[in-house]
């Protein structure tokens, strides 16, 4: 399984702005009307690590340019200050746009040392803002019928748990709102995974959640740590092609696919046992933040190609691109893990 990167790799990168003035990485994009629009996450510093969603927008996929000097999403207009909005994956259902985001109510500082996680200290922040909570990751959902505009929808997991890489499939499923979700919390006796995994979630109304259920536990050695998953289902006649990223004993992330039934997306119909992407590049290396990092967040179906945007070190944005069904062949005939 060979993907082919962007020759003119990394095409986003941090500067221009205040906000983005130190990273820019795990975008969410989708076509709509000829044109290409990315969410960038941001961090204008390290100390504290506040992140912003940026908007740029393209009609080849590779140059992009911003559509203004501000974020379009920040963590003060879901109501903190303090706080950081990251990760976003985007969806169109039934004509209007949905964004999914991971907030942390209170931002860390962070501390990059070149060897994997960063180290990281808790600022003080005023006003009784700085509560153990605040600091744990929860997951909601944005909506548009603009791609422009947002407001807020609801969350989609609770606070008392750190909860992200929430992406909704691209459609209703059986009548209903379809979301992924990787709980860090739902692991031990009980849950059916030593490690944080992927479950799946249904709900009527976007608001208000089932109990989420397993899909998919990590299984080969490469994503022996954790996996999540990356970008939003692409929908094939054979199943839900769904793109996951996995964490080794080493911290090194890598892209992994599988396919989910049509109908029952809980079912795991294929697994490869391998990985269909690794760092190579020195942009996928080497970062600011966090090294030996391929982070897909969104993957977009054109003309039968799928264009994955990613991650790179927490750093900048990349593209790499793979016929579709030729993508769809190797996960369909491959030993499932």
């Amino acid at each position: 399984m060979r993907i082919e990167r962007c020759k003119e790799n990394p095409i986003i990168t941090p500067g221009k702005y205040e906000w983005r003035k130190i990273t820019v990485f795990n975008p969410a994009v989708i076509y709509e009307k000829g044109k290409f629009y990315l969410y960038e996450r941001t961090g204008g510093k390290l100390r504290p690590f506040k992140c912003y969603i940026g908007l740029l927008t393209s009609d080849d996929g590779i140059h992009f340019t911003h559509v203004g000097d501000e974020p379009v999403i920040t963590p003060d207009m879901l109501g903190f200050p303090y706080g950081s909005v990251q990760d976003p994956r985007i969806v169109k259902i039934e004509g209007r746009f949905y964004l999914t985001y991971a907030l942390r109510p209170c931002a860390m500082s962070y501390y990059p040392t070149g060897l994997g996680v960063p180290d990281r200290s808790i600022p003080e922040y005023p006003g009784g803002w700085g509560k153990p909570e605040h600091y744990l990751t929860r997951s909601g959902i944005m909506v548009s019928d603009d791609l422009v505009n947002f407001r807020q929808v609801g969350y989609t997991t609770p606070l008392d748990i750190d909860d992200r890489d929430n992406l909704l499939f691209p459609e209703k499923i059986g009548g209903k709102y379809v979301l992924l979700r990787r709980p860090e919390q739902y692991i031990g006796e009980g849950y059916g995974t030593q490690v944080p995994s992927i479950w799946i979630a249904w709900s009527e109304d976007l608001v208000n959640w089932s109990e989420p259920k397993l899909v998919a536990v990590p299984k080969a050695e490469w994503e022996c740590v954790k996996i999540g998953a990356a970008a939003p289902p692409v929908k094939t006649p054979d199943g839900w092609l769904l793109l996951y990223h996995g964490v080794d004993r080493q911290n090194v992330y890598r892209v992994g696919a599988m396919l989910l039934d049509l109908e029952k997306p809980e079912k795991v119909l294929a697994r490869p046992q391998g990985f269909i992407m690794e760092p190579e590049e020195y942009y996928e290396k080497f970062g600011l933040f966090i090294p030996n990092v391929v982070f897909p967040t969104a993957a977009v179906e054109k003309d039968g190609i799928l264009h994955i945007y990613y991650g790179c070190c927490d750093t900048s944005i990349s593209l790499a691109a793979v016929p579709t069904e030729e993508l769809l062949e190797f996960v369909k005939n491959s030993r499932q893990a």
